[in-house]
Order: structure tokens, then sequence, then C-alpha cells
């Protein structure tokens, strides 16, 4: 067998990612798990979190999804994601102010129905925010 498994990452707009990796860790519903070649056939939610792709020694990539689903067999791990972007490509200062502007938008919302839209945009907002002070960007590396 091989220490290889098939990774697609898919959003409504494009294949962002399609390649054979060692493992991939995903963000599932019930917390994060790594997948590797021969891995049990099952399919899951995906939170908001940080996919992370290894080759047999390191980290090749990571990449925010805001949630969706995962589908893995012993071969393939595809992630269906509403929303991906690479750490690397995300602007740590705008999604900063997203959430302030969210947390403003939760405190003057009206119904319960503008409470909660608002609030799980806060919770991808927050997400993303904490992969960028947890990974760093382009512009700011972890240290």
């Amino acid at each position: 067998m091989s220490n290889r498994i098939e990774f697609e990452l898919v959003t409504p707009e494009q294949l962002l990612v399609s390649q054979p990796v060692h493992m991939v860790v995903v963000p599932g519903g019930e917390g994060y798990y790594g997948v590797l070649a021969g891995h049990i056939p099952m399919i899951t939610t995906v939170e908001p979190g940080v996919i992370e792709v290894f080759d047999e020694t390191s980290v090749l990539e990571r990449v925010f999804v805001s949630g969706g689903f995962a589908e893995t067999t012993q071969t393939r791990i595809t992630v269906l994601a509403a929303e991906a972007v690479r750490i690397r490509n995300i602007d740590g200062e705008a999604i900063e102010q997203s959430v302030q502007n969210l947390t403003e938008d939760l405190e003057d919302a009206e119904t319960e129905a503008e409470r909660s839209a608002v609030n799980a945009k806060l919770r991808v907002a927050r997400a993303k925010l904490d992969a960028v002070l947890r990974f760093g960007t382009a512009a700011q590396k972890p240290t």
C-alpha cells in the first residue's frame, strides 16, 4: 500500500488543491483529525479552522476553511468547503476589522434571526483571525 493519500480541496468557485500527500489534518465537527492512507471510510462536517497538509517530514501548506464536509476513503480525502483561503494570503488587518465590525453588528442586531446570522459570520471571522495569529501570513511570519 502506498503511504500517500490523494487530497482534494474544493470550493464552489474552484478546485484549490489536488495532490497526493502523506497526511491531512482536518478541523472536523468532533475536533481535529488526521488522515493517512488506509484511513477508515467516513463522512464528517468540517468546522471553521485550518487544514494542514503534510509530506513525510513537514507541513506543505495550511489552508483556512470556513466549514463544509469531508469524505474520506482508504485512498482519498475530499473536502468540500464553503470558503477556503491559504493562510499566507489572509490579510490579518482586514480580518481584525471584520471581527470588530461584526461585533458591533451583533450589538445592533434586533431580532434573533439577525443575531444568529451575525454570530455565524463572527464565528468564522474569529477562527480566521485565530489562524492568522497562530500561523502568521506572508507579511507576518510566526515566531
